[in-house]
């Protein structure tokens, strides 16, 4: 059937990030059969009416917040009238009224910017939080068209630390397989700063990085492999920091996928350098998946 039958849900606000990312996740919802949740975070019951209005012509928040909703519903049912539907207005801050959702989703979906952010920044506060925080996986809808329109056939997988790694390793097969299309599983590597020519490593001594790199894929991957043999499964091992790695294949895939660890209980930002560089500027969607410990 799908990843899971909890909807996947949008935020919206009328931006053209959310815009982007309602296009995105309708494609979406169609490959996992999946029905869409359509949300608006608004203040608007906590200060409406607290001022008086200066124009009788201007629109209320709710007003304008009902609007926005009504319109990317318009737009998901134009774009493909199979896919289910709802929208629901959250009295919350957008943040709080999305991982709030995210407790009941099979994946959020947000724009890289939202509604009154800078247009020069790299990605939004809202989404930042949101990826940092959210208990279910996070899908950040940002790149070029080609990425966007999922055009290059490919899914990449950033293969972090296993005890980061494993529900993004069954994200990532699930994508693979519904899409029909490859799967890049890559581990960087670095040489130690000890080990140079001058210094070779003993032929007896320890295992060399890229060994190790190379293990590590095929620990991560033999459990999903088996799930899912349909599944074209390209290991890659390269030298270098993960965060660049990625950031520069992300250029030839439709979504790269990362794992990240979240502490129980623990409320600050959950992000490691790798997940935050990708959200900032990779050239396709990145979705962030939780790892619960």
């Amino acid at each position: 059937m799908g990843i899971m039958e909890l909807p996947l849900v949008v935020g919206v606000d009328g931006s053209d990030g959310s815009i982007l990312a309602v296009d995105w996740a309708v494609d979406e919802a169609a490959r996992h059969n999946l029905p869409l949740r359509l949300v608006y975070g608004s203040l608007w019951e906590q200060y409406e009416g607290a001022l008086p209005s200066l124009s009788l012509q201007r629109p209320s928040e709710r007003v304008m917040a009902q609007h926005i909703v009504a319109s990317a519903e318009e737009r998901v049912r134009r774009l493909n009238p199979d896919v289910k539907v709802s929208v629901e207005v959250v009295a919350a801050e957008a943040a709080s009224a999305l991982l709030s959702e995210g407790d009941n989703a099979s994946a959020l979906v947000i724009g890289s910017r939202g509604r009154g952010e800078l247009k020069g920044a790299l990605l939004g506060s809202v989404g930042l939080a949101v990826a940092a925080r959210a208990y279910c996986p996070v899908i950040v809808v940002r790149g070029d068209k080609a990425g966007l329109a999922g055009t290059h056939r490919r899914i990449l997988l950033g293969a972090g630390d296993p005890d980061t790694s494993h529900e993004a390793v069954r994200f990532a097969f699930r994508e693979a397989e519904a899409r029909g299309c490859l799967l890049d599983v890559v581990r960087s590597w670095r040489v130690p700063a000890h080990d140079n020519a001058d210094q070779p490593a003993p032929v007896e001594g320890p295992v060399r990085p890229e060994a190790q790199a190379a293990d590590l894929v095929d620990t991560l991957v033999a459990e999903a492999t088996d799930d899912h043999p349909a599944v074209r499964v390209n290991r890659v091992t390269v030298e270098g920091p993960a965060r660049k790695v990625l950031v520069n294949r992300s250029a030839a895939a439709d979504l790269v996928v990362v794992g990240v660890r979240r502490r129980s209980g623990h409320f600050g930002l959950q992000l490691g350098r790798v997940s935050h560089t990708l959200l900032h500027h990779a050239a396709c969607p990145v979705a962030v998946v939780p790892q619960h410990v």
